[in-house]
């Protein structure tokens, strides 16, 4: 609701001041002290004529207070110069009763304010202009930077990912935002366009030598599988055990597939090989069965032949071995699991023998009695050691360990007594 003018501009009295009406309805208006004739209203009573033209000076104040109380509230200033000169236009021509000189006063504050006000906005646009700037630099700088990478390195799901929600970004700017004018903007979307099109360029050239990669990918690995494959029906487990490992030397050195790719080939790759291990594993539990009663064989064999320590009579132990060797060749493979721990029983006390022969021809030499004593010596260190080590194993509670252990204290044992009765020669 706009407030009433001045009270003034509605009292005819008031006005009178401001005016002169002749007779006739002639209406003058006075200025300074000055008259202008502002029109005639005929037929009509002088207080009539005065009331019109007062009226067309109350309608420019209420202008005038409306455009007031825009400024006041910082109303846009887009439209305030041209209301004002229009107003200005009508206090100039004089068609009108009132304080005109009160009236130009407040039309040129009128005026000074939107002035201020226009400068206000200025510098608002201004500086709403250098954020939005900065905010599409911004935007323009990160897409240059994604288009910079190495695109060996490059993480295309998420850089996609990005370099659209920067584009969103920069439709929501330039569709909201303040203007920057057309040469700045032309160059910041040329800038963002060309980044973003030799990102695209990079990301395609990047998946088409990705593709061409696991294409060959895919090729050497199928030919691995046909030949694994090829091998999984032999049974010639020692050769064809080492073609497959050097067939996993070549499938971990050669380059991934796709992961859904590859995983595929990799379960068809393992599915040749247990083909053949699976079958492997058979045969060996085959023959473990079969040589478990070769084992029984041997297990009495080998006491035997331990019996044979420590050995006091050369001759009679080494004639006793004889036959005990031939039935223990004769007796056959034993498990896999056991051949190191029999072999190695037989082998310490064919140990003790060689060592027994050695020690009898070195008698004949004057120098192997301080070789003996040194060996000797060695000897009573090293049966300290398994001492020590069979300690431990039993503290254990392994059995294998406490088993070998024993094993090798035992042959250095006989070894010892077998040394020590050799240097008693010497003596």
């Amino acid at each position: 609701m706009v407030p009433a003018p001045p009270a003034y501009s509605s009292d005819l009295d008031e006005a009178a001041k401001f005016s002169r009406v002749t007779d006739d309805g002639h209406v003058f208006v006075i200025v300074e002290g000055e008259e202008f004739p502002v029109g005639q209203y005929p037929d009509a009573t002088p207080a009539e004529a005065l009331a019109y033209f007062v009226r067309k000076h109350d309608d420019v104040v209420s202008q005038l207070l409306l455009l007031e109380q825009r400024v006041a509230a910082h109303a846009p200033s887009t439209d305030m110069n041209k209301t004002l000169d229009h107003l200005q236009q009508l206090v100039t021509e004089r068609i009108m009763v009132g304080d005109l000189v009160a009236l130009q006063t407040r039309l040129d504050a009128a005026r000074q304010e939107v002035a201020e006000r226009q400068k206000a906005e200025r510098k608002t646009q201004e500086e709403n202009r250098a954020r939005e700037l900065a905010a599409r630099e911004a935007i323009v700088v990160e897409a240059e930077e994604l288009a910079a990478q190495d695109p060996a390195t490059v993480q295309w799901k998420q850089g996609s990912n990005r370099m659209n929600e920067l584009f969103e970004l920069w439709k929501t700017a330039q569709k909201n935002g303040p203007r920057l004018g057309r040469s700045t903007e032309d160059g910041l979307w040329k800038r963002f366009r060309g980044a973003r099109t030799t990102f695209d360029r990079h990301r395609r050239a990047f998946f088409s030598r990705l593709d061409a990669d696991n294409s060959e990918a895919k090729r050497v690995k199928e030919d691995l599988i046909s030949r694994a494959e090829a091998l999984s029906g032999s049974t010639d487990w020692g050769q064809t055990a080492g073609e497959y490992r050097r067939l996993m030397d070549e499938w971990k050195a050669s380059k991934r597939a796709s992961r859904k790719d590859d995983d595929a080939l990799w379960a068809r790759f393992r599915a040749a090989q247990d083909v053949f291990f699976n079958a492997r594993s058979q045969a060996n539990e085959e023959l473990d069965q079969e040589f478990e009663e070769n084992l029984t064989v041997k297990e009495k064999i080998l006491a035997e032949a331990r019996a044979l320590l420590p050995i006091k009579d050369l001759a009679a132990a080494k004639k006793a071995f004889e036959p005990i060797r031939d039935r223990w060749e004769a007796a056959g493979k034993v498990p896999r699991s056991a051949m190191q721990r029999m072999e190695g029983g037989m082998r310490t006390v064919e140990d003790a023998l060689r060592g027994a022969e050695d020690e009898k021809w070195r008698r004949s030499n004057p120098e192997t009695k301080a070789r003996s004593n040194s060996m000797l010596t060695q000897l009573e260190d090293t049966i300290a050691e398994l001492e020590t080590e069979l300690e431990t194993a039993r503290a254990s509670g392994d059995d294998r360990r406490i088993k070998k252990a024993e094993e090798a204290l035992s042959a250095r044992r006989a070894w010892f007594e077998t040394l020590q009765e050799s240097a008693q020669d010497f003596e």
